[in-house]
């Protein structure tokens, strides 16, 4: 074992391999470096952990409120390949109803968290984005 390899006096485990792979540059010039986190708003840990279930693409795992704010989000996407007008303002309405019907849903259990302020999805919208991308 070379003086490297050895750890410090109280240097744990972990702190050792992050300090050699430190010395080794393996940190250097990592995306992202010296630029602010994006896109937080003021809700700190709640923003977070939505961009961290965004960029790992978690949404099997999601509690219900997250997981139709994904679908929310992705709407526009998701009707990209349908053919007719009726049929995504169908897939919209279906998604309303489902956002709807969790606004209605009391709490339950221990699970007592804040009101769902997800908001319905505009059918008008996505059927305006949706001829745009046809070019109709």
């Amino acid at each position: 074992m070379n003086d490297q390899q050895k750890p410090r006096v109280g240097e744990s485990m972990q702190d050792r391999l992050i300090r050699e792979a430190q010395e080794r540059g393996e940190f250097d010039n990592l995306p992202g470096y010296g630029k602010p986190l994006p896109n937080l708003t003021g809700h700190g840990a709640r923003d977070w952990v939505t961009q961290w279930v965004q960029r790992e693409d978690l949404s099997g795992v999601l509690p219900p409120e997250l997981a139709l704010r994904k679908e929310a989000e992705k709407i526009v996407d998701t009707v990209s390949e349908l053919r007719t007008e009726q049929e995504v303002r169908d897939v919209v309405e279906e998604l309303n109803r489902r956002i709807r019907e969790m606004r209605l849903r009391p709490p339950s259990g221990h699970n007592r968290g804040p009101d769902s302020f997800l908001r319905t999805v505009s059918a008008d919208r996505v059927v305006g984005e949706w001829r745009d991308q046809r070019g109709t």
